[in-house]
């Protein structure tokens, strides 16, 4: 009986170390679970907070997208409106005038009115190749599109335009002074200081043209030519006021020199000459 007590007694005490043991592995795979599923609530709440954050920042966007789109019709609408200030167009010069006048001050007002006058167009190559000057050599006479480079006011006119000086209206000389509006007159000072010439194609060299009759200022920038086409450049009948016909009279025909005048020019000659 004794020895039954002491059997009955292990394996009770067995059965509760094993119960021990169970309970123990029960309530850690307890704990492992429970700590699984915090992380996995964790989790899920940081993939709700990131895809709220992503759904707000896409709703940001899409309003970002959706106001450019509409200062973008509303630039295009004004832009249709004619608001010229919302619309810039840049140019570059192609070439540049080498010619006989080195200062505005002796330079003709008009074109063709010294013939003798002489200039030489050089062309940008990396802007103009050789080939784009084929077949000017067939026409006498070109437009040239140039800009007023030595304007006084140039650089506010296009950085800073409302510093500039300009003038709606402009003094006519032949007038004595009367004020015209600047759209009436070949006035350099303009709103946009571009001005248009008519030369004499006398020589195409490579990347060079020879012109005559010029009344540009040497360096003048030239951002485009034009063949000169009479059929449509010639307008029969045209009117100009009185004021205007008389530039007719500033043609130079010939120049005559006195016999005075003729000597004393020789006598200058030799008294240079024996200087040397």
């Amino acid at each position: 009986m004794a020895t039954s007590g002491r059997s009955h007694g292990s394996t009770t005490a067995a059965l509760a170390f094993t119960l021990a043991v169970v309970s123990v592995s029960a309530a850690f795979s307890l704990y492992r679970w429970r700590r699984r599923e915090e992380d996995l609530e964790n989790r899920i709440k940081e993939f709700e907070k990131s895809l709220g954050s992503t759904l707000e920042k896409s709703a940001s966007e899409r309003k970002g997208r959706v106001k450019a789109q509409q200062a973008l019709r509303e630039a295009l609408a004004q832009t249709e409106s004619h608001d010229l200030h919302s619309t810039i167009y840049p140019m570059r010069p192609i070439g540049t005038i080498q010619s006989c006048f080195s200062t505005r001050n002796g330079t003709p007002r008009q074109p063709l009115l010294v013939s003798l006058a002489r200039a030489c167009l050089i062309f940008d190559p990396a802007l103009v190749p050789p080939a784009s000057l084929e077949g000017l050599e067939e026409y006498s006479h070109c437009w040239i599109l140039y800009v007023f480079h030595l304007n006084t006011d140039i650089e506010k006119l296009w950085r800073k335009p409302s510093q500039s000086k300009l003038k709606a209206k402009v003094r006519v000389p032949r007038l004595n002074g009367e004020r015209k509006g600047v759209f009436a007159t070949r006035s350099p000072h303009r709103p946009c200081p571009i001005g248009l010439t008519v030369a004499k194609v006398e020589e195409i060299q490579k990347d060079k043209v020879l012109l005559s009759g010029v009344d540009l200022v040497d360096g003048t920038p030239v951002l485009d030519i034009k063949p000169y086409l009479p059929y449509s450049d010639s307008i029969q009948g045209a009117s100009v006021p009185n004021w205007v016909k008389e530039d007719c009279s500033l043609a130079v025909a010939s120049v005559t020199f006195s016999d005075t005048f003729s000597s004393s020019i020789t006598s200058c000659w030799k008294l240079i000459v024996s200087d040397f």
